[in-house]
């Protein structure tokens, strides 16, 4: 057979049952994501969600191997355009304290607007790190610092914004960008009222004040020049 035969569609059955699959995977996450956000990560069960989706649990288990896998899947989309935006800023040669204030804003308005999957998914990914004890593996497809990778937008623009001269080169970019999400998801867990933007200034002030702190006497605010208040 050849290569433009290899590249054709299959025939109309394989098709039938790839539009088959693909509604029930489509089906499992919508169902996951409605789920996870108003039980919770511990009381929420594969079988809840297979329940909702209208199938069975084996089937959702066919698809997702766990809740960890299935987490991961659902919360993906709402920081991969971050990432793309990371990396269009850097291509495009965008001063990096610009580009690092859009970034986290941006996570801290995505994680207050979604406040409950993102609760879930900071507890499954504490979960996995306990079963694994160690840290991500590229190679597991079902961890979900390995599906959701929440720093890289960070460590991106702050790793280039260290060659550049932009901002200083320690803490090293992989360290603290893992720091400022970890911070991000306890308090977006522990103190669910506290508004985004607020949320926001205290991570851009660590990140700001170890690597390029005479911006924290910069600016009207004085020692605050990351508020938005009004």
């Amino acid at each position: 057979m050849s290569p433009v035969d290899d590249a054709r569609p299959a025939d109309p059955r394989a098709r039938a049952a790839q539009t088959k699959r693909d509604r029930t995977r489509r089906a499992l996450l919508d169902a996951a994501d409605a789920t996870f956000g108003s039980r919770g990560w511990a009381r929420t069960r594969i079988e809840d969600i297979a329940a909702a989706a209208g199938v069975s649990a084996a089937t959702a288990y066919n698809h997702f191997p766990s809740k960890h896998s299935l987490i991961g899947h659902v919360f993906a989309p709402l920081v991969r355009s971050l990432l793309q935006q990371a990396r269009r800023d850097v291509d495009a040669g965008r001063p990096v304290v610009a580009a690092l204030d859009d970034q986290i804003r941006a996570l801290a308005r995505t994680t207050s607007r979604h406040r409950e999957l993102t609760a879930s998914f900071f507890c499954a990914v504490q979960d996995y790190t306990i079963r694994v004890e160690g840290p991500a593996d590229p190679a597991d497809e079902v961890d979900p610092r390995t599906l959701v990778p929440m720093p890289e937008s960070l460590r991106l623009l702050i790793e280039h914004g260290q060659h550049t001269g932009e901002l200083r080169t320690y803490p090293p970019a992989s360290e603290i960008s893992t720091m400022l999400v970890d911070l991000l998801l306890i308090r977006t867990l522990t103190l669910p009222a506290e508004p985004a933007e607020a949320r926001a200034e205290l991570l851009l002030t660590v990140l700001f004040g170890s690597l390029r702190p005479e911006l924290l006497l910069e600016g009207p605010g004085r020692d605050r020049p990351f508020s938005r208040r009004a």
